[in-house]
């Protein structure tokens, strides 16, 4: 190991103690950007802790929340990495779950347990201690650092892309890396190259002016639950493939260096079942598991709702349902593409003259997929500095299932994007009770400082 590194590692060990507490004290504040709570005052923290560090840094308005921005150019001829992460979180509810207060962190087992401790606020502390201990060692960053802190990914980032655009000049840089999301569930580290895309949308169903009586009125009014029902099993099949005409049509297979990549990934899922109460995967049954998540759209009813679902029994015909939903996207897939190869599904196999119903198709909103090649140039100084402050080398992932707005380095500034998680397997992140491991917190700070060393020294 270089010894300037060495002196970081060092620096971080004796500093983790008060690392462990400084982090406490930043997930103590709340940020929900769903509810608009505490999202400025927790901006303002991060803008005063990189101006502290010796970044150049501040917040940068949008038409909602604002941007975090800080930059520090110490290595003229070295690469320019810029950092994303998000430091808004997830409402905690139902709070009734919490083992402890969420936003009252609290260690118990060797793991601190807060709302955003995992998602996203611990991973990307962790990076800006790994240039906080690169400063106070050597007095300034291996590489050229861009810092972007979004305060909206946990409502669907829908203005970073605009932000991205409105903002090359100062965000051009030669790759990005995020620290976000669980590790390998295996436990194994993993250095990530690429999300799906998500759409998002309600269905709404009309039928008559009012509910009905069902003895009355059943075989003479058209039921708008049957309408979604019998739509909704028009769009997938039983054997698991969406039937929505045209909708693998730009679904990009995956490449050589990307199966082997795949194939190198462990092959057993066995806890997975156990632990999810599974006697097989969805359908197709022949599909391999990590194909599944990496290389293949999905379509998931998030709920249904509409008529009498209360105690008992009311014979009603309902006059409205609807249906809640979402698309994952794969490479080469777009939103907009997407939508209309819906709306086109709809307006045939759910038209008026069809069910007797007006269905709607309300879009949410969506997030484009990204995928940065396997066999990129920054891809081995990144696994090494993964190695070397990890202890052995990381999975590499070609695409995770999820969604991250990653698309907007890849596409919008047109450079290779990576995702290193830091958080456990069950980080229980979205959920109650979320945590993350001390050890891969202080390991997470080691591993930022040491990608940056090996990028900045790559020959």
């Amino acid at each position: 190991m270089h010894p300037q590194l060495q002196h970081v590692f060092d620096h971080i060990a004796a500093n983790d103690q008060t690392f462990i507490q400084r982090l406490m004290d930043y997930v103590r504040h709340p940020s929900i950007s769903a509810h608009n709570l505490g999202i400025r005052e927790v901006g303002q923290m991060l803008v005063e802790m990189l101006n502290r560090m010796g970044m150049n840094a501040r917040a940068i308005e949008t038409a909602g929340h604002p941007m975090i921005y800080g930059r520090r150019d110490d290595a003229p001829g070295k690469p320019t990495v810029l950092l994303y992460g998000h430091y808004d979180v997830q409402p905690p509810d139902p709070l009734d779950q919490w083992h402890s207060p969420p936003f009252e962190p609290t260690i118990r087992n060797g793991r601190i347990y807060a709302r955003g401790i995992g998602d996203n606020k611990g991973q990307h502390f962790a990076q800006l201690l790994a240039l906080e201990s690169w400063l106070a060692v050597a007095g300034k960053l291996p590489c050229n650092v861009i810092v972007l802190l979004e305060g909206e990914e946990e409502i669907g980032s829908p203005r970073i892309a605009d932000f991205v655009r409105q903002h090359r000049d100062l965000l051009k840089c030669d790759l990005s890396i995020t620290a976000d999301g669980p590790v390998h569930e295996s436990g194994r580290w993993s250095l990530e190259f690429g999300v799906r895309g998500i759409v998002s949308f309600e269905l709404r169903a009309k039928g008559a002016t009012r509910d009905l009586h069902s003895g009355n009125f059943g075989g003479i009014v058209p039921n708008p639950i049957w309408a979604l029902v019998h739509l909704l099993s028009s769009m997938k099949s039983p054997d698991g493939r969406i039937t929505i005409e045209g909708i693998y049509d730009d679904v990009l297979p995956p490449g050589p260096a990307e199966l082997a990549a795949m194939a190198n990934l462990p092959q057993d899922h066995s806890h997975l079942m156990r632990e999810l109460g599974l006697t097989q995967l969805d359908a197709p049954l022949d599909r391999p598991f990590y194909e599944r998540t990496m290389f293949y759209p999905t379509l998931t009813i998030n709920g249904i709702g509409g008529g009498y679902t209360g105690p008992g029994s009311k014979t009603v015909l309902p006059s409205a349902a609807s249906v809640k939903g979402d698309m994952r996207l794969v490479k080469n897939m777009r939103i907009e593409d997407a939508f209309a190869k819906i709306e086109a599904h709809i307006k045939k196999h759910a038209a008026r003259e069809l069910c007797g119903c007006e269905v709607q198709l309300i879009r949410q909103g969506g997030m484009e997929p990204s995928r940065t090649p396997v066999d990129s140039p920054f891809a081995a100084p990144i696994a090494r500095g993964m190695t070397l402050a990890q202890g052995e080398a990381p999975l590499l992932v070609p695409s995770v299932g999820g969604s991250l707005p990653d698309y907007v380095f890849t596409q919008i500034l047109g450079v290779p994007a990576f995702v290193t998680p830091y958080a456990n397997a069950d980080e229980a992140n979205h959920a109650p009770n979320e945590n993350m491991e001390i050890w891969r917190f202080i390991t997470g700070i080691k591993t930022g400082a040491a990608v940056l060393h090996e990028i900045a020294n790559d020959e």
